[in-house]
């Protein structure tokens, strides 16, 4: 019995050894993961000089892809938010005129070095001064302006003689103007502006009324106008940035934005961009943005994209096979370099239960597969009265697309 006793407790000795070494292996590899692991959580404490007082900032740790600035927080927005809505024509363009600035940020300001924060130098009042006409001594009388507020960047109307000649021969150029601002960190974990890039929106067509609330006339205006008018303007609004306290003496970047009609459903692009280094009062050589965006299908997908604008019309002719008496899908495809690079189609269609909405997707699914090329990222958007029914994602060099039922 003794030796029966004896043998139990060691076998219990060694199990509760083997208990212990099993719980340290568990935390040590518990440790491990833990190290290795992103932390997502983890920000970045820095502190930014604002008007000669510093203040505690935030880098969040995680960047969605590398196309995207770091934004410090507390987020702090520009003054002269909100007048965007106003001044620009399109919901597409709006979302364009911000996304594509960025873009262009990219070729001065290397998103892994450099913030991004929105503008804090043109206030409200000074971005909606320089968006009028220049006046005469009685306009101004008339609005209750001041000389000093004579400072629109838009050509003068006298108000004499036809509307339809004065506006055709000096229509109002600029639309609007968007300031983005970036910081950088030095090795002591302080921020400051290392750089501005300036958007100006620039009208391809002019809009304008004879009567305020009467009709509403308008007139194109050509590339090549807007884009003298556009030049000219950049040049000024220079000489104006290097008059504020804060940017006499860091680089600026002035880039000139062509926007759509009003009833445009693609957004307009940015054409050209320019530099000023810092401290100079002159902007170097304009640089071209060869950046496009087309609608398909359209007269200018044949022309200028036959073979994108034939594979866009196979994938339409193919989904109409499935429901014969449909024809609404449109495309939105995105040019760099007048190399497609996006494409986003939308297709509205009415479905009469949720396994034939499941069904057609799995069918458009394969139908992206199929019809268009790897290397372009591909979004298919389904929808129906009762709003998203699906989305289909395939990014570019992705085997498997994403695909996601709305429930």
């Amino acid at each position: 019995m003794e030796r029966g006793e004896t043998g139990r407790r060691i076998k219990r000795v060694r199990g509760a050894k083997a208990v212990k070494k099993l719980i340290m292996l568990s935390l040590s590899l518990f440790l491990l993961l833990a190290g290795c692991a992103p932390q997502f959580n983890k920000q970045e404490e820095i502190v930014q000089n604002k008007e000669d007082a510093k203040e505690k900032a935030i880098i969040p740790n995680f960047r969605i892809s590398d196309q995207y600035y770091r934004t410090i927080l507390p987020f702090e927005p520009s003054e002269a938010r909100g007048l965007v809505v106003n001044n620009i024509n399109t919901k597409y363009d709006i979302s364009e005129f911000e996304t594509g600035l960025m873009r262009v940020a990219h070729n001065t300001f290397d998103p892994d070095k450099y913030l991004f924060q929105e503008g804090q130098y043109l206030k409200r009042d000074t971005v909606r001064l320089w968006l009028n006409r220049q006046f005469t001594p009685e306009q101004l009388k008339e609005r209750n302006l001041s000389e000093a507020d004579n400072i629109g960047l838009n050509p003068l109307d006298n108000g004499k003689g036809n509307i339809h000649d004065r506006y055709e021969k000096s229509p109002n150029y600029l639309a609007h103007i968007i300031e983005h601002d970036y910081l950088v960190k030095n090795e002591e974990g302080k921020v400051k502006l290392g750089g501005v890039v300036i958007g100006l929106a620039l009208n391809s067509v002019y809009y304008y009324q004879k009567v305020q609330y009467g009709a509403t006339f308008e007139t194109k205006i050509a590339h090549g106008d807007l884009e003298k008018e556009g030049k000219k303007i950049a040049e000024e609004v220079l000489q104006r940035l290097r008059n504020m306290d804060g940017l006499r003496d860091v680089p600026i970047t002035i880039a000139l934005f062509e926007q759509q009609s009003k009833t445009s459903v693609v957004p307009g692009n940015f054409f050209a961009y320019a530099n000023a280094a810092k401290g100079s009062a002159k902007l170097g050589g304009w640089e071209k943005v060869a950046e496009e965006y087309v609608q398909f299908p359209s007269t200018n997908a044949t022309i200028n994209h036959r073979d994108d604008a034939t594979s866009f019309l196979n994938f339409k002719q193919d989904i109409e096979t499935y429901f014969p008496n449909f024809n609404g899908v449109i495309g939105k495809a995105f040019y760099a370099r007048d190399q497609l690079q996006e494409l986003n189609i939308s297709i509205p269609i009415q479905f009469y239960g949720k396994a034939e909405g499941i069904g057609f997707t799995q069918y458009v699914t394969g139908l992206v597969l199929q019809h268009f090329p790897s290397y372009i990222s591909v979004q298919v958007s389904i929808t129906s009265v009762n709003g998203p029914e699906a989305l289909i994602v395939r990014k570019a060099n992705q085997n498997e697309p994403f695909v996601h039922i709305y429930q």
